[in-house]
């Protein structure tokens, strides 16, 4: 066989003169069948251009090709009643919501993780920068950012490197846009350790008249590439990267990562935003995974003809760069236009007072082919829903795996873990939690995050939820939490993505919102791993029952996949499970936001829910004795939606502050209430204990959902009591608010200086 670097440039027309020619599909990541079916698409072989553009547009990482099949239970489980305020939903670049009085937010979470372990400071941050183009690309101003992290054992000795170059990544990109990053996640756990999982999440605002959406229409509209220049970074990067296992710790095929640049990026913001304004913006698209052969095949794609471009009117910053490398580039900061011919002179005008290179690199055409031509010749022709929509679609095979009813069966109260009644004993065991890398106070982080940046952060980590102001003169605005439990996943992934779906929508409805959509990045393992097929199947699955049954539709997210490095069929093969569900929830007044601590003594404490002995899983069992086994607590949805009515109708001032109990359980909640504005409490637990049936270690510790801590003025006591007797959702008072300690009756008592001491000493300890 001949090789195909012979024949330059590799043309249409060579291309099907030459069919014998060898093609490097493999070291692309594509399948000798994928190939096969490429070739039967376009009844010749591809051209080199071709084949770069289908490799990394029906990779893992574009395509969704191993998960599509069941992402379509989302759609399929949204009722009309769930569609009521959704404007754009799953497909586009990210969903839009209708909040009232003509305002609209669009969110979506995406992942980076790969790259986030190649090059942790670039992947952190073009993974801020790329959701952010998402949202841009939506018609709106993006106005705050969110990040979940996940990092390997906090005493390993590359992860340090990895937490360093992250949260660098994050904080560096994020303040340079000047954006708040009102909220997020961190955890630390061995499976994580050459999969960290860097997910990032951005909100943006509208009015609902400037909704743009990804498409190409229009005969003789033109196509316009505009921002950074086209480089030699990231070409194939996340696209490559994504889509495979790494193996012995890296990637076997090592693309280069992408270089991000935020002022360019805050640049092409405002400069957007201005497009639209001046109504000069027919379609648009981000250039993101698969750069220029997303953009060109996805509008083209979505619109209702064709598109023609030529490709050496790309401004380059390597003039050296294929024509393929152009085609497959993510360099950073770009976005792709359609615009009509009598507006271009406008749009030219806009993007030059911006300073930001503009370039016009074709058009729409009625052929609906995609063509493309290099210095005159013709290098691709194409059907763009072959590339951008059309891909392999894989009923991937999955069963339960092997090691799964071991795992179930080894529970708390088989293993005999004990739970102490002895005072010293919880007391010690406490600050064990407290101070434990996944509990402990996230400060070291979020203090290199801008958080209040723009002045319309209302709330912000570590309160449940981060709040942002839409509206200056109502005070509308819109709450976001994302959640995900690794560990309850693995035990049980439907119930595992069932639970971080309650989580989030407790945390918006404990800060007094009322929870209305949903966005996800679903982090796991091989498809082609049957147990972790099996994982994800069963958390897609859970997810969209469980969104069907609180209501709230999945607007959209991202999927992340082959996280993982150990032999298949292993119970360690692969990450911990991780579906990421990010909540939405809307405000009408943000200055009513309820806190998640107390600011003053002689409030009244409720305990709102009930406490089972649901051990699994949990903190205690990880922290204390070290054990993960047994089945995930149970998710009872009609609780958690009492309990969110309950929470957002005492946000009228009733509630002076409220937390939901989640990872580490009362005992943790508790603790994060009297360190908040350190204001300690004086609590008594025992009648609440004997009403559920359980023992102090467990009311302590336990994870049982559906549960919030309600602290009020005595004179609003009854109003509390009302609402939740009306909901029927049980309600205990357990204390009073006041002194400088956490204090137990009959139990122990914790300084709140000892506290926040044992909290905020541990992430300085292992980084500095």
């Amino acid at each position: 066989m001949t090789d195909v670097a012979e024949h330059l440039p590799d043309t249409v027309e060579h291309a099907a003169s030459t069919p014998d020619v060898a093609l490097p599909f493999r070291e692309l990541g594509l399948k000798p069948d994928e190939y096969r079916r490429i070739v039967d698409l376009l009844g010749r072989r591809p051209t080199a251009a071709e084949l770069a553009m289908y490799s990394v547009m029906w990779s893992e990482h574009c395509s969704y090709k191993s998960s599509k099949t069941h992402l379509r239970q989302f759609g399929e489980k949204t009722t009309e009643a769930m569609r009521e305020h959704l404007l754009v939903g799953i497909g586009e670049n990210a969903g839009v919501v209708d909040i009232g009085q003509g305002w609209a937010v669009t969110f979506k979470v995406e992942s980076h993780n790969h790259p986030s372990y190649v090059e942790p400071y670039q992947g952190a941050a073009t993974g801020v920068g790329g959701i952010v183009r998402d949202i841009i690309s939506m018609g709106a101003r993006p106005v705050a950012v969110m990040d979940q992290l996940r990092f390997g054992a906090v005493d390993h000795p590359d992860t340090a490197r990895v937490v360093h170059g992250v949260v660098a990544g994050v904080g560096g990109y994020g303040n340079c846009l000047g954006l708040p990053n009102i909220g997020g996640e961190l955890d630390f756990d061995p499976s994580y350790q050459g999969n960290p999982l860097v997910n990032a999440l951005c909100l943006g605002v509208l009015r609902h008249e400037d909704i743009h959406l990804a498409n190409a229409s229009g005969a003789g509209n033109q196509v316009v590439l505009f921002g950074a220049r086209t480089g030699g970074d990231g070409i194939g990067g996340a696209s490559i990267l994504a889509s495979e296992t790494f193996e012995g710790g890296m990637p076997s095929k090592r693309p280069s990562v992408q270089v991000g640049d935020p002022f360019m990026e805050k640049v092409l913001i405002e400069c957007c935003l201005e497009l639209y304004a001046a109504d000069v913006v027919e379609g648009i698209q981000d250039l993101g995974a698969a750069g220029i052969s997303c953009a060109t095949s996805e509008l083209a794609s979505n619109g209702d003809g064709g598109m023609h471009v030529d490709l050496e009117k790309v401004l380059l910053r390597d003039p050296t760069l294929t024509a393929g490398e152009i085609l497959m580039s993510e360099s950073q900061e770009r976005m792709m236009a359609v615009v009509a011919p009598d507006k271009l002179d406008r749009f030219l005008e806009i993007t030059a007072k911006w300073d930001v290179e503009t370039a016009v690199i074709g058009e729409v055409t009625g052929t609906g082919r995609l063509t493309i031509d290099h210095h005159g010749h013709r290098i691709v022709d194409v059907d763009p829903r072959t590339v951008a929509h059309e891909g392999p679609v894989y009923d991937r095979p999955y069963a339960r795996p092997a090691w799964q009813d071991e795992l179930n069966a080894d529970a708390a109260s088989a293993r005999h873990l004990p739970r102490s009644s002895d005072g010293s004993t919880l007391r010690e065991q406490v600050l064990q939690l407290v101070s434990s890398p996944n509990l402990a106070s996230k400060s070291w982080v979020t203090d290199q995050y801008d958080r209040y940046v723009q002045g319309n952060t209302a709330l912000a980590q570590p309160d449940d939820a981060g709040v942002v102001r839409v509206d200056e003169t109502t005070g509308l605005g819109v709450a976001l939490a994302t959640d995900a439990n690794g560990r309850f996943t693995k035990l049980d992934p439907r119930t595992g993505a069932k639970q971080a779906l309650a989580e989030a929508y407790r945390n918006v409805a404990t800060v007094g919102a009322r929870p209305l959509a949903v966005t996800d990045c679903l982090n796991f393992g091989s498809p082609e791993d049957p147990d972790s097929m099996w994982q994800l199947v069963e958390a897609i699955t859970g997810l969209a029952d469980a969104c069907q049954e609180l209501g709230v539709p999945v607007t959209g997210g991202n999927v992340s996949l082959y996280n993982g490095t150990g032999e298949p069929g292993r119970i360690d093969s692969s990450i911990n499970p991780t579906p990421v569900v990010g909540v939405l929830g809307v405000l009408d007044d943000v200055s009513r936001a309820t806190p998640s601590g107390w600011t003053e003594g002689g409030l009244a404490v409720y305990l709102l829910g009930t406490t089972a002995l649901e051990l699994d899983g949990s903190a205690w069992a990880d922290v204390v004795h070290q054990h993960l086994g047994g089945l995930p607590p149970r998710v009872d949805l009609d609780a958690e939606r009492a309990l969110a009515e309950v929470l957002v109708a005492a946000a009228d001032g009733t509630a002076r502050a409220a937390h939901d109990l989640s990872t580490g359980g009362l005992a943790q909640t508790l603790v994060d209430a009297v360190t908040r504005f350190g204001v300690g409490a004086d609590l008594d637990l025992s009648e609440v204990a004997e009403r559920d049936g359980v023992d102090l270690a467990t009311l302590l510790f336990a994870e049982s959902g559906a549960r919030a801590v309600v602290a009020v003025a005595p004179e609003d006591a009854a109003r509390l009591e009302a609402l939740a007797a009306d909901h029927g959702v049980p309600a205990a008072r357990i204390g009073t608010t006041g002194s400088a300690a956490l204090a137990i009756a009959d139990a122990f008592t914790l300084p709140v200086d000892e506290l926040r001491q044992a909290s905020s000493a541990t992430l300085p300890a292992y980084f500095g």
